[in-house]
């Protein structure tokens, strides 16, 4: 059974930081790309981050580049996202997710999802 856990969400002010975390069993975690999505009330699932097999190639939204960082140790299996200079509207709920294709900013192409964080940014 494929199990996603995400954990390392909170309220923090505007400028912060958090770091994310997403431990994986289940599945050979190397042989997925992994990648961090958010849904904020009332809106969308959002793509955020992504990152290949083995680590070296990371994806970002445009809103975020600059500001986070995803990440991944293939011996703990786990993914995380660092995420600096946070602004109100990062405010959501944060997923990971685990995708056999690597780069997918599309929802629809991750087989697995963690249960969610909830990142809330006070101004």
């Amino acid at each position: 059974q494929v199990q996603l856990v995400d954990s390392g969400g909170g309220l923090v002010q505007a400028g912060g930081s958090l770091r994310l975390s997403c431990a994986a069993s289940g599945l050979t975690f190397s042989n997925y790309a992994m990648g961090w999505f958010r849904q904020a009330p009332g809106k969308e699932r959002e793509f955020v981050a992504a990152v290949n097999w083995g680590g070296g190639t990371t994806y970002y939204a445009n809103s975020v580049k600059g500001r986070f960082t995803i990440s991944r140790d293939n011996a703990k299996n786990t993914v995380y996202l660092q995420m600096n200079r946070l602004k109100p509207e990062d405010t959501a709920v944060y997923y990971c997710a685990a995708s056999k294709w690597t780069g997918q900013s599309s929802s629809d192409e991750y087989e697995y999802w963690g249960q969610g964080t909830q990142v809330t940014v006070s101004s």
